[in-house]
């Protein structure tokens, strides 16, 4: 399935700033990039680094005053639909090294304190039924609502608000599956149906792959139910929002306007 994505944001610097972006569809297996085209202004300094895990990548800039970005791509989506339900979890001296540091606590996602409450709620099931429960609990727990949160705002705030957006929902998911010994991660991405249309953010999480032995592989949760599997455009990955924030600024960054446009066909 092809989907086409058009975004554009720009910014204001009083001085001379490191900036470090992260907006262009990554180019993985599960996705096909056909076309894409970035436009920055002119700034001091351009480079392009390796995002987390190596996938997609970052590009650092050193700039002063305005600064406007536009990106368009068309990508074919190839990834594989499951039955997450059906799916187990690995042990956790089984994981493969690469999936082993998401099992921890991160700025956003204090898991530890989470054990209790998910072995009490989520403990008479397990693998990829455990996560399906998580995600309803989540769905079902939540109100989304814009502004509700802000950039400070971790996964126990949202457990006790019980309101956020994207990002604090895939927070809650990441930080209840990790408290259930399940590798998860922060997903950046761009998705067709998303209300207010924005950069989205979903949780994935690592479950045993039954066609591989031994072996395990990532899968897409939203338990905002806006974005689905087939549809979705990965940007970027992390440990949480701090390690794929579409704008990082390393000094004072006046933000201006955002538009994004993402649909199928």
């Amino acid at each position: 399935m092809a989907i086409h994505i058009t975004a554009h944001f720009s910014f204001e610097l009083d001085q001379p700033t490191d900036l470090l972006l992260q907006f262009e569809a990554a180019a993985i297996p599960e996705q096909t990039i056909i076309s894409a085209t970035t436009q920055i202004d002119k700034s001091d300094y351009f480079a392009r680094v390796p995002a987390q895990d190596d996938i997609g990548e970052r590009i650092w800039l050193r700039k002063e005053g305005r600064c406007q970005v536009e990106y368009s791509a068309t990508v074919e989506i190839e990834r594989l639909s499951v039955n997450m339900a059906d799916l187990a979890a690995m042990e956790p001296h089984d994981l493969p090294g690469g999936a082993v540091q998401y099992l921890f606590d991160s700025r956003y996602c204090p898991a530890d304190r989470f054990q209790p409450f998910a072995l009490e709620e989520f403990g008479t099931v397990s693998g990829g039924a455990k996560i399906v429960a998580i995600r309803d609990w989540v769905r079902d727990h939540l109100t989304y609502e814009p502004g509700s949160s802000t950039p400070s705002t971790t996964a126990l705030d949202t457990f006790f608000d019980r309101q956020g957006i994207c990002r604090d929902y895939a927070h809650l998911v990441v930080t209840l599956a990790r408290a259930s010994g399940i590798p998860a991660r922060y997903v950046s991405l761009y998705a067709p149906g998303v209300q207010p249309p924005d950069f989205h953010a979903v949780a994935e999480v690592f479950l045993a792959d039954p066609t591989i032995p031994n072996g395990g592989a990532w899968h897409l949760v939203d338990a905002t139910d806006m974005a689905t599997p087939d549809t979705s455009v990965k940007i970027g990955i992390g440990r949480d929002a701090a390690d794929v924030s579409f704008l990082t600024s390393f000094g004072p960054c006046t933000f201006g306007d955002k538009q994004i446009e993402c649909r199928q066909g």
